[in-house]
């Protein structure tokens, strides 16, 4: 066993004083009762001379100590030592006031009464805008962390933040909600002519839908056998450079034997159907032609009647007759905003258009006055179609949603809340119910307008699609067309694929079906337009 398993080591403890070194000695030794404290004050001797002194004599021998004194204090150290000790007690106040401060937040968590219901605690912390879960984080760690954040944020942090949620909301609904002002005499009397005009077209609309019921099933799937197939063998008949410049609209006559284009250069094409044979072109516009549209009823031997319109990237809109290169008349009530779209009424009696300032209008041709200004849209209307009765008509806008008013009332009677992208065409189906958008996000949605939502979304291109068309007899099929160069026809009720006609350079920028189905048109950037016909 060596010397050194037999000691035992101490540590002793470091002790950090703090202040002048002087006063703790003298405080010590006083403490200690060996001398009075005012003895040494003058420093200089040393704690083991401090013993036997019993007279004077033994006290002035000590006093000149023979070995090492302790050197009295320097001021800078002294003072360097004073500044650290008051910089603790500075310290030490700071941490006993936030101490305070954390029991007092403590105290109130503990005082405020917090629900017991998960779901509850779970909903006040998504008001809260917290998590309202942790991982591994349980209810009753949860109940404590709501509690924590109450005492933090207030107690009443909870009814502060539904409180502003529901003036958000209200503030929301007030602007959303439509609004309604007193309208001219016009608009009282087309809205009272329109309600005669579409009832009896509505009650005849359902008498023929029901004797459709009365086919055999048979003969119904035969014809629509019969209908794929000659879709399928769908081949361009024509081609024709219609411009200098894209063309932007195409459009059938009643009759299905004349054509009509639009085009960026301002200028307005009347071709013959099917050889695409320019027949008049209608000069006019200053800037670009978007929709173009006719007027039904009216024949080519009619003179000096409106027949065609034409709406402008300027705001203006131009009505045409056959007679004349010239326009008859001008609409220039929507300047300087665009008109991108323009129909015709069935009765042929009025003009809608799709105007750029987030509204569309109604013009009476009979009163030859503006006779509704409907606003609604957040952003621009592009789009625009009437049911065949004409009794309501569906709008879409930029803003990705759509709407049906009902032009006998005034009132939207549905609300087209689903796309992610503008909507740029919309068609009504023959069938009156059934509506058809076109939108940026790349698909066509159906809707129903009995049932007020969507019945199904048709992938239908891989770019964003600028406009859809029914088949106008029996709204059997549908044809949408698109900037991925390509015009898709689709079957109704199962919305499958039957033909996708390829052939353009560019983007497709308009479609049409001729009313007696046996031609579709198709408008394109790359200057031309395209008459598909079937090979058999």
């Amino acid at each position: 066993m060596s010397d050194d398993e037999d000691l035992l080591y101490i540590k002793r403890q470091r002790t950090l004083h703090y202040g002048s070194l002087e006063e703790v000695e003298r405080k010590r030794l006083a403490t200690a009762g060996a001398v009075p404290a005012a003895s040494i004050s003058g420093g200089g001797i040393a704690p083991t001379q401090l013993e036997d002194i019993d007279s004077d004599e033994d006290y002035e021998e000590v006093k000149k100590p023979s070995g090492p004194t302790l050197p009295p204090t320097s001021g800078a150290l002294a003072n360097k030592i004073d500044d650290d000790y008051y910089d603790l007690e500075t310290e030490v106040a700071k941490d006993k006031e936030a101490l305070l401060k954390e029991f007092e937040r403590k105290k109130r968590a503990r005082q405020i009464n917090v629900s017991t219901d998960d779901a509850e605690i779970k909903a006040n912390l998504r008001q809260l805008n917290e998590p309202i879960c942790y991982f591994g984080e349980g209810p009753a760690e949860r109940r404590r962390r709501l509690k924590e954040l109450l005492a933090n944020l207030g107690e009443h942090a909870i009814k502060q933040k539904q409180t502003e949620e529901e003036e958000r909301k209200q503030l929301q609904k007030e602007q959303e909600t439509t609004w309604y002002h007193e309208g001219p005499e016009a608009l009282r009397i087309a809205r009272f002519w329109i309600a005669n005009y579409s009832l009896p077209r509505a009650k005849a609309r359902l008498e023929h839908a029901r004797s459709l019921l009365e086919i055999p099933s048979a003969t119904r799937a035969g014809r629509m056998v019969e209908l794929q197939k000659r879709l399928q063998s769908l081949a361009p008949q024509c081609s024709q450079v219609g411009d200098t410049r894209p063309v932007s609209g195409v459009a059938f006559s009643g009759d299905s034997k004349l054509l009509l284009t639009s085009s960026w250069s301002g200028l307005c094409k009347v071709w013959a159907v099917p050889d695409c044979k320019l027949l008049l072109t209608l000069r006019g516009h200053a800037g670009y032609v978007g929709g173009v549209t006719f007027r039904p009823g009216v024949t080519q031997e009619e003179q000096n009647v409106v027949a065609m319109a034409s709406g402008g990237h300027d705001g203006a809109v131009k009505l045409w007759g056959f007679n004349s290169e010239e326009s008859l008349a001008d609409i220039t009530g929507h300047m300087p905003h665009r008109v991108s779209k323009l129909v015709f009424h069935p009765s042929s009696r009025f003009l809608a258009t799709a105007c750029y300032d987030s509204s569309w209008r109604l013009w009476d041709l009979e009163q030859k006055t503006e006779v509704l200004h409907q606003e609604g849209h957040a952003k621009a209307v592009h789009s625009l179609s009437f049911q065949t009765d004409g009794s309501v008509i569906v709008t879409g806008g930029l803003d990705a949603f759509g709407r049906v008013w009902d032009l006998r009332t005034g009132r939207c009677v549905m609300f087209l809340e689903g796309h992610l992208g503008s909507i740029f065409g919309v068609d009504f189906s023959p069938n009156g119910f059934h509506i058809a958008t076109g939108s940026q996000d790349n698909t066509c949605k159906i809707w129903d307008l009995r049932r007020r939502q969507p019945v199904y979304t048709i992938p239908a291109h891989t770019n964003l699609i600028s406009d859809v068309k029914y088949q106008q007899d029996s709204g059997s099929f549908l044809v949408t067309s698109s900037y991925d160069c390509t015009t898709k026809i689709w079957s109704n009720k199962t919305w499958q694929p039957l033909k996708t006609l390829l052939g353009h350079d560019g983007k497709i920028m308009a479609v049409d079906i001729s009313p007696n189905s046996q031609h579709i048109v198709t408008a394109s950037f790359d200057r031309t337009f395209k008459l598909w016909a079937s090979e058999s």
